[in-house]
């Protein structure tokens, strides 16, 4: 599944697509980060209107009906992946299960502002997973961008606050294990259709999530008033942002991709103006530039190089 750097849609495939095919992957970028910066806003609209866990669940099942229903009118759905790679989809299953109940439930005790800076976390499990378990490498260019990113987010994550309450130590917990799930799926799912791959991947989330709701013996139906919600935050948080993200990890070396959703908290703080009226901070304005300029680093790391080695050529054949 390591596609990059040739089918990234950082790494055009010909001279003269160099900013079409940079301005593409910046596109795609920028769309999920939008998307995805507003998880724990969306697990804290819900909260109000049903139990956590349980609320967990129908978001889930919401997601699995539309792209099942989509499976389905397309007529792409096959089994042959499930029963090839089952154990993998068990795994990555339980995984996106125990992080997603674990992010709800946290919503009790987190606000979702600093829930979305410490879950971004994620980028440093990110980072150790690509670089130690799936062997992939920065170039120069690119592991100067990754500092400056890791530096920004220090910055606009870890504020005087109380991070080691037990909200916070559950979003921590959650990320390690999110994380792990797309190491996972970065190594083994590569050869699966990305239309498969979700159906089967929300098929054993939500069959987990059934199992320890039943465990708990706490399942019922949601209310005429929490339908609603469950169906916005179930296609726009899952169905929406899951498909940009898969989208944008099978295009991209998983620690080019974890250095990427570093820009996760300046769009959450631009979803906090807009939706609250809450302007950032000095200090989160100072992470947010760093964290922005870093990922512009990583990301144009490859036209940069090229260029770089064309002027060199070009100096090495002159008389």
């Amino acid at each position: 599944m390591r596609d990059m750097p040739r089918r990234s849609p950082f790494a055009p495939t010909s001279q003269g697509e160099d900013d079409t095919g940079n301005a593409r992957g910046t596109a795609l970028i920028i769309s999920l980060l939008m998307i995805d910066s507003l998880h724990y806003v969306f697990a804290r609209l819900v909260f109000p209107y049903i139990e956590p866990a349980l609320g967990a669940f129908y978001i889930i099942a919401v997601a699995l009906v539309e792209v099942g229903l989509l499976g389905l009118i397309t007529r792409r759905l096959r089994l042959e992946p499930l029963r090839r790679m089952w154990p993998t989809f068990l795994a990555i299953g339980m995984c996106v299960a125990v992080s997603t109940r674990l992010n709800y439930e946290a919503m009790a005790f987190i606000d979702p502002g600093v829930a979305a800076m410490v879950g971004k976390m994620t980028v440093l499990f990110s980072l150790g997973f690509g670089l130690l378990w799936l062997g992939e490498r920065f170039t120069l260019v690119q592991g100067v961008g990754s500092a400056i990113a890791v530096v920004g987010l220090a910055v606009i994550s870890f504020q005087p606050g109380d991070y080691l309450g037990l909200g916070a130590m559950m979003i921590l917990l959650s990320t390690f294990i999110y994380a792990l799930h797309a190491a996972l799926t970065k190594r083994n799912m590569g050869e699966v259709d990305l239309l498969n791959f979700f159906f089967y991947r929300l098929l054993l989330t939500a069959a987990f999530l059934a199992l320890f709701n039943l465990a708990r013996g706490n399942f019922a139906l949601p209310s005429a008033q929490a339908f609603p919600i469950l169906l916005l935050v179930g296609t726009v948080d899952v169905v929406v942002s899951r498909f940009l993200y898969y989208w944008t990890l099978r295009k991209l070396d998983m620690s080019v991709f974890a250095i990427a959703l570093a820009a996760s908290p300046v769009a959450a703080v631009l979803w906090s103006q807009l939706l609250f009226d809450v302007f950032p901070t000095p200090q989160q304005l100072l992470g947010g530039l760093a964290i922005l300029c870093g990922v512009a680093v990583v990301t144009s790391a490859p036209v940069i190089e090229r260029r770089l080695r064309r002027r060199t050529n070009i100096v090495d054949a002159a008389p």
